[in-house]
């Protein structure tokens, strides 16, 4: 039985262990230790055996030595005895004690084990004392990040769920509470999210409603720039030639910093937006933040625009709020993509601001059929130029807006003629016709001022009341033609690129009302039968064209560079050029149209019994009126035009008396009827002479040597070609032979019938018949005008 030989070689190493022990400590440990291990089974009884021999092993040995010595034995034995009672007793005490050990050995063993379950019920204990902190360190943390929330510390919160995720949960995984809230960590970044973007939808609304201003705020800046810069344009003229937002201006101006995002009045804070990028770049939704904020910035510029707008508000307050609007807009945009990089695009920012442009300039375009006034669209450009000039200082494209000026200039083209059309209308229609009185040195020095006049006598020799030549009409339209050259140009001030629009533009302009509202209406009122009206716009009509001359000049000297060159021709020129013809054959047909009625009251007896010894009342009454109107109603005409209607009513008149005699109805003529025909071209000779006028004297001679050969004693030298030229030169080769006809019915008769093949033949053959030269050609020449 190899078990039981190893028990007891135990409990005897064991009592061999008990008795050499060195100190009463070790013994019992050892004695303890010997008990707990024998307390249970059969090894107890192995112990005792054990000790039972080693008792007797020392009985033995106590023997041997006590047989060498018995004294000693025998006392030994005594001892023995002794020891031996002292052993039982032991072994009893023993026993005794190996039960109670027994007993003290199931309670230890109970202890033991109640201990050993204590111990794993205090380490389920801890480990649910650390499980209890773990998890209170993760619903604190999570309250934190609600908390945080509430703050709206959006990216502290953010940042608390990653370490609640990656750090705190991991100590808790095996408990449902880490599931439930790893379950509602997504739901969380979502809560997150939706609460940075709900803070950036209020910025964003808060921007929208603060965009108005800012556009404000720029349009301000920028009108403070142009008083700087026509400063110190005025200053150094050499800065007048480069335009606001030009590189030079720029560089001069650059001493005036201003953040129109960080000033006195306005101040945007980009915090939220910085806030809300940072926590969509952290939770990997960047693109769907560009997304929504693109989607949302398209909406704010729907709702920025209007349905519709006003033009007739004289302050402009619609269409400047709504420009402002889109300005702080855009001004936003760009900044938005200068500190935001990556959120907006170059792309996404032009396509906002072209569509914004688009419809503004619909809305403009719109609403101009409402404006009437030239001075109230002018503000509107003013208003747009500076939105373009605002604008262009920030970076974005204009062109579009330029070319729309371009518009805004045709209607403002169009109501600014309409409006001088009506008064050219006006000033024509109201006119008095007759030369403008001036009674004072001032009123004078206006008129000349205004006019392109230039007086005949120096201003010193004047003296006052005085007439000027032309009517009150001249100096009204020459007042009128500046003002609509200089508000023409009034369009180009600040900002517009098209100068030489204007430029073509404006000599259109001018011309049409100058030909069409000036001239023509002058043409329209020769119709009239007062000859002084017809005079006074004969008058009018050259002062014009030298207006006209003027204005040629002065609109090449104000040309933009950008048609700068060449020479400007008005067609305006040349219509009152030919007007002033028109007007001239109309006085010369008022003037012709009085000498025939007085020529028709003639009451000439062609076969008078007695001599008139004075000429014929026409006669005086002809002279009279040439005298009169020529001293009158003529009095304001050039010189030259005078003698031109003298030339040509003179020629006229001869001609209408000369006609006297060869009417059909008078078939004869005597003596004494040409011989009062001769007193009264006498008489008209004699006035003509009294105008020291040689030239104007010719027109008679076909009058003059047609009497003569009337009253002719030898008929005959009419058809000798010698005599003929010489005396009888202008007499008309039919006209003649007719009136001598009639000067002497019966002889002439006679002396038709026998001499008729040899009157044909000399009249066809042998007659030269000299050509009469125009009458207007050497008068033409004589006073330098233009055939």
């Amino acid at each position: 039985m190899p078990c039981t030989v190893d028990q007891r070689v135990d409990c005897d190493s064991a009592v061999q262990q008990i008795t050499l022990s060195f100190s009463e400590d070790q013994y019992f440990d050892h004695l303890i230790s010997a008990i707990e291990d024998a307390g249970t089974g059969v090894k107890g009884q192995q112990l005792l055996q054990s000790l039972a021999q080693f008792s007797i092993e020392r009985e033995a040995e106590i023997e041997g030595i006590c047989s060498t010595n018995h004294q000693g034995f025998a006392s030994a034995s005594s001892q023995l005895l002794l020891v031996s009672g002292q052993s039982r007793t032991l072994m009893n005490d023993i026993h005794a004690i190996s039960q109670s050990t027994q007993i003290s050995t199931e309670n230890v063993a109970r202890d033991k084990k109640a201990s050993v379950e204590s111990r794993a019920i205090r380490q389920n204990i801890d480990e649910a004392n650390e499980a209890l902190r773990d998890g209170l360190a993760v619903l604190r943390l999570a309250n934190q990040v609600y908390d945080l929330l509430g703050r709206k510390s959006h990216y502290s919160a953010l940042r608390a769920l990653d370490e609640l995720q990656e750090v705190h949960l991991l100590k808790i995984t095996k408990f449902k509470i880490a599931d439930t809230i790893r379950k509602s960590i997504p739901d969380t970044k979502k809560l997150i999210a939706d609460a940075v973007m709900a803070d950036l939808n209020t910025w964003l609304f808060r921007i929208r409603e603060t965009s108005q201003f800012l556009g404000e705020v720029a349009f301000y800046h920028t009108e403070q720039r142009r008083a700087r810069h026509k400063d110190r344009a005025e200053k150094l003229l050499a800065l007048g030639n480069f335009k606001l937002n030009s590189a030079v201006e720029s560089v001069a101006d650059e001493n005036e910093e201003f953040d129109i995002l960080d000033n006195e009045d306005l101040q945007v804070d980009f915090t939220p937006l910085f806030e809300c990028m940072q926590i969509h770049d952290a939770l990997g939704q960047t693109e769907k933040l560009k997304v929504d904020y693109a989607s949302t910035r398209r909406q704010q510029k729907d709702l920025l625009m209007p349905p519709s707008i006003t033009l007739i508000d004289p302050e402009g307050s619609s269409l400047s709020e709504l420009l402002e609007g889109i300005a702080g807009f855009a001004i936003i945009e760009k900044a938005t993509m200068s500190k935001a990089h990556g959120l907006r695009s170059l792309v996404d920012v032009e396509e906002l601001w072209v569509s914004m442009c688009q419809t503004a300039m619909a809305l403009v375009s719109n609403a101009l059929s409402e404006v009437t006034n030239a001075e109230l669209l002018l503000k509107i450009k003013g208003i747009i130029a500076l939105f373009i000039q605002t604008m262009t200082s920030y970076g974005y494209q204009v062109q579009m807006l330029d070319t729309f000026l371009l518009t805004l200039f045709d209607k403002y083209a169009e109501l600014l003629k309409r409006r001088f059309s009506d008064d050219f209308q006006e000033i024509v229609s109201t006119d008095d016709y007759m030369p403008m009185p001036i009674h004072k040195s001032d009123e004078y020095d206006k008129v000349v001022n205004v006019s392109w006049y230039t007086p005949e006598k120096p201003r010193q020799e004047l003296r006052f009341p005085c007439v000027l030549p032309f009517s009150q009409m001249y100096p009204l339209c020459c007042i009128d033609i500046r003002n609509f050259l200089n508000q023409f140009y009034f369009f180009s001030d600040d900002h517009f690129q098209h100068l030489k629009v204007i430029d073509d533009t404006l000599k259109s302009s001018l011309d049409e009302l100058l030909c069409e509202k000036v001239c023509q209406s002058l043409v329209d009122r020769l119709s009239t039968q007062y000859l002084g009206q017809i005079v006074q716009i004969l008058i009018n009509l050259e002062h014009f064209e030298t207006a006209c001359q003027e204005l040629e000049q002065l609109l090449v000297a104000a040309r933009s560079n950008a048609s700068a060159g060449g020479t400007v021709v008005l067609k305006a020129t040349e219509d009152f050029r030919n007007s002033k013809k028109t007007a001239e054959k109309r006085i010369f047909e008022l003037v012709n149209s009085k000498i025939d009625d007085l020529i028709g009251t003639a009451e000439y007896d062609w076969t008078a019994s007695t001599l008139e010894t004075e000429p014929s009342s026409y006669m005086q009454t002809l002279t009279r009126y040439l005298s009169n109107i020529m001293n009158t109603v003529l009095l304001g005409l050039p010189t030259e035009i005078k003698e031109l209607i003298y030339f040509d009513a003179l020629s006229h008149a001869a001609t209408m008396i000369l006609s006297l005699p060869l009417s059909p109805d008078v078939k004869c003529i005597n003596p004494n009827g040409v011989a009062n025909l001769s007193q009264d071209v006498e008489y008209l000779t004699e006035f003509v002479d009294t105008l020291k006028n040689p030239i104007l004297k010719e027109n008679l001679d076909e009058l003059r040597q047609t009497v003569a050969l009337m009253q002719a004693e030898n008929s005959d030298d009419f058809y000798d070609v010698a005599t003929r030229n010489k005396k009888y030169g202008r007499v008309d080769a039919m006209n003649g032979p007719m009136l001598l006809e009639k000067c002497d019915f019966l002889q002439t008769l006679v002396l038709f019938e026998a001499k008729m093949p040899l009157t044909v033949h000399r009249l066809t053959h042998a007659v030269q018949v000299p050509v009469k030269p125009d009458k207007l050609t050497a008068l033409s020449s004589r006073f330098g005008m233009r055939s």
